[in-house]
């Protein structure tokens, strides 16, 4: 597998967990719904409060475990790298190109940025610079 083929996965499933570490060296995972950005980054959309924005602003190391729309069976891609954080109010236009792909259009956009600044959204943009498994067969 290479990289383009995990971004081709990444533009139509957006169910995934990823694993940044904590200060010991364990993982910390949670699920996320990724998308994937013009440039062909990872880009996911978080408060910036959360313990995976924290952990990834001291190690930027990033894995992801993105899987299709059944959790048994489905195809999956892996995919490593290393995470930028992209705060308010730089992070705006990514924030509604991450809802127009993963979710479709918005019903307010004045109300969803309204939602994204009182929660203080940031969106983690990730560069890939590893992916897997070996095989293209299984996507």
């Amino acid at each position: 597998m290479v990289i383009a083929d995990a971004q081709k996965f990444l533009q139509h499933n957006h169910r995934a967990c990823i694993a940044v570490r904590q200060k010991d060296g364990s993982p910390q995972m949670t699920f996320v719904s990724p998308g994937i950005d013009p440039d062909g980054r990872v880009i996911i959309t978080s408060r910036g409060r959360t313990y995976k924005v924290k952990h990834l602003r001291r190690d930027p190391r990033v894995s992801l475990l993105v899987f299709g729309e059944q959790y048994s069976g489905s195809k999956f891609v892996q995919i490593h790298g290393r995470a930028q954080i992209i705060e308010l109010p730089d992070a705006m236009d990514a924030l509604i190109y991450w809802y127009k792909q993963v979710t479709g259009e918005h019903k307010n956009w004045d109300e969803y940025k309204k939602k994204m600044v009182e929660e203080n959204r940031v969106i983690i943009r990730v560069t890939i610079d590893k992916v897997g498994p070996q095989t293209v067969k299984r996507i």
